[in-house]
C-alpha cells in the first residue's frame, strides 16, 4: 500500500480538497479527484525524501531569537517605509553582498532563509553552489561588513546553537 500512496495523509487531503474547491460529488470530480490523490504524491514522492525531525538542542534560545527577529521585522519596516515615503535626494544604495555561511543544517538554512525573508529591506537571493555563500540583496545598503557580522553574529550563530551542528570552516573565497 505505501507503493502505490507514498502519503495516505497527503492523499486524503488531495481528494477532500478537490471535492472542496468543485463543491461537487458527481462520480467524475470523484474519480478525477481520486486520480489527483494517488497520482500527485507519486510524482512528488522524491521531494518527500524524509530528513528527520530537527533536534532542538536549545529551544529557549529559540525563543529569544524569535523574539529579536519580530523587533527587527518592526525596526525595518519603520526604517524602509520613510525611505519610500520620503525618498533620500541622493537615492538608495540598492546592493547584493555575499555572506560565508558556516551553517549546513537544511532547517538552520530554512529558519535562517524564512528570517532574513521577514525583514523588508533585505531578499535571500541564493545559496552559491558548493561554496556556502549566501547573496542577500539589501534594499538600502551603507556597510556591507556591517551586515555581514549582523548575520553570522545576530542569527546564524544562534540558529547553529540551537540545531547543535557542528561547524564547518571550509569557506572558500
Amino acid at each position: 500500500m505505501k507503493r502505490w500512496l507514498p502519503s495516505s495523509l497527503l492523499s486524503g487531503m488531495l481528494f477532500v480538497l478537490w471535492l472542496l474547491l468543485n463543491q461537487s460529488l458527481d462520480p467524475a470530480h470523484l474519480l478525477l479527484g481520486a486520480v489527483l490523490a494517488i497520482v500527485a504524491p507519486l510524482l512528488a514522492r522524491t521531494l518527500m525524501q524524509p530528513i528527520g525531525y530537527p533536534r532542538l538542542a536549545k529551544p529557549v534560545m529559540l525563543i529569544r531569537l524569535l523574539g529579536m527577529a519580530l523587533v527587527e521585522i518592526v525596526r525595518s519596516a519603520i526604517t524602509v517605509s520613510r525611505l519610500i515615503l520620503f525618498p533620500k535626494p541622493d537615492g538608495l544604495n540598492s546592493q547584493f553582498i555575499k555572506i560565508p555561511l558556516d551553517l549546513r543544517n537544511p532547517y538552520g538554512l530554512a529558519l535562517l532563509s524564512c528570517l532574513i525573508n521577514s525583514t523588508p529591506g533585505t531578499v535571500w537571493v541564493e545559496i552559491l553552489p558548493n561554496r556556502h555563500v549566501l547573496v542577500l540583496h539589501v534594499f538600502d545598503l551603507h556597510n556591507e561588513e556591517w551586515w555581514v557580522d549582523t548575520i553570522k553574529t545576530r542569527y546564524e550563530k544562534p540558529i547553529i546553537d540551537i540545531f547543535h551542528e557542528e561547524v564547518h570552516e571550509e569557506n572558500p573565497p
